[in-house]
């Protein structure tokens, strides 16, 4: 199963240090991971995983505890161009980064 995070308002760089430490584990094991990390990215990524976890429970009647995170990407997202006006005249250019995350769920017990 799959979930998506467009645009969140944190920088991809900053993203992937939270997502490196929940890759490849079971969705009950990465929640308890996300609960005690200090990280602000923690909490959306938790509501995309329980999320895809829902997703998974409804469409394919699958358990939460047989699930595993197969694939989590952390891509850029669009980016917003600001001005901060600096001296003499001259204007310096602020960049506020956004992040896409992408979780793909799959079965630990599957026969493929």
């Amino acid at each position: 199963m799959k979930s998506f995070l467009k645009n969140y308002g944190q920088s991809p760089r900053k993203m992937r240090l939270v997502t490196e430490a929940i890759k490849g584990k079971s969705v009950p094991e990465a929640l308890a991971i996300l609960a005690v990390l200090p990280k602000r990215a923690v909490r959306p990524l938790t509501k995309l995983l329980k999320s895809a976890a829902a997703n998974a429970k409804g469409e394919r009647r699958l358990d939460e505890k047989e699930l595993y995170i197969s694939r989590l990407l952390v891509d850029k997202g669009s980016v917003f161009k600001r001005f901060r006006p600096r001296a003499r005249g001259r204007a310096e250019p602020i960049r506020r980064r956004t992040s896409r995350v992408t979780v793909i769920l799959g079965e630990k017990n599957s026969k493929k």
